[in-house]
């Protein structure tokens, strides 16, 4: 047995598949949901080069992606989620006065 490997971490529930869920179609979203965001990082003007992403699923089936994105990518991305955020509130708060 390996000397570095620590059993007491080793959680079943966090490996063992169950019968009848549905992880492939879980994990096709996931792949989708990556797709569909390096798109909209695209068209916000973000460099996606070394964006790295892991399309995998919990153990209840649900998808999930995993993120790696260099900081200035992050930056970018919260500046264009930020921007994104104040105009709708803007175009609310305007659809909403009475005139």
């Amino acid at each position: 047995m390996d000397p570095n490997f620590d059993d007491e971490a080793l959680e079943p529930d966090g490996w063992m598949w169950v019968r009848g869920v549905d992880y492939v179609a879980s994990w096709r979203s996931a792949v989708d949901a990556a797709t569909e965001l390096k798109g909209a990082m695209d068209e916000a003007g973000i460099d996606t080069t070394e964006v790295r992403s892991t399309a995998a699923t919990t153990t209840d089936g649900s998808g999930v992606l995993r993120l790696l994105l260099p900081v200035e990518a992050v930056l970018a991305l919260a500046n264009a989620a930020r921007g994104e955020a104040i105009r709708s509130r803007t175009n609310n708060t305007t659809g909403t006065r009475s005139h």
